[in-house]
């Protein structure tokens, strides 16, 4: 069973990367044009507003970038390191614990973000058109072709 799952990783850990980016976008596009409901409950944010602003920018371009695939590790970094600003900078002060502060989506953003920087885009990313492949990841490759040779 564990041989079918891990053949299929690659695979879940692009949907994983597609709908986290695309909620992750979603955020930005209703802070910085009001839309799906806008910024807290309407409207949107003023242009250039610190800190808001600009995280609804790095939220709409690192998540289109993340559904993408495209520089997914960089958008992916980025993205956390913002969600942890937020997390620290505005929601824990009012509370230590982000059930308490209301910084559960940025607390759990900033980890899942941080899971894509070391995991990769998965499967189905622009990325892997683009970079070039080294040796090791040639013989991962071949490894995985073999013991899906043996297991069939």
């Amino acid at each position: 069973m564990y041989t079918q799952l891990n053949k299929a990783q690659p695979y879940a850990l692009s949907l994983f990367r597609i709908v986290v980016g695309l909620l992750f976008a979603c955020h930005g596009a209703a802070s910085l044009f009001g839309i799906l409901g806008g910024a807290m409950g309407g409207g949107s944010i003023p242009t250039g507003t610190w800190p808001g602003w600009y995280a609804a920018l790095i939220q709409l371009v690192g998540g289109a970038l993340v559904v993408l695939g495209l520089g997914t590790r960089i958008a992916a970094f980025i993205s956390s390191g913002s969600m942890a600003y937020a997390y620290f900078k505005v929601h824990q002060p009012e509370a230590l614990f982000p059930l308490q502060n209301g910084g559960e989506p940025s607390a759990v953003f900033c980890c899942v973000f941080l899971l894509l920087v070391f995991t990769g885009p998965g499967a189905f990313a622009l990325d892997r058109l683009f970079a070039p492949r080294n040796d090791a990841e040639r013989s991962d490759d071949r490894a995985r072709e073999r013991a899906s040779a043996v297991t069939a």
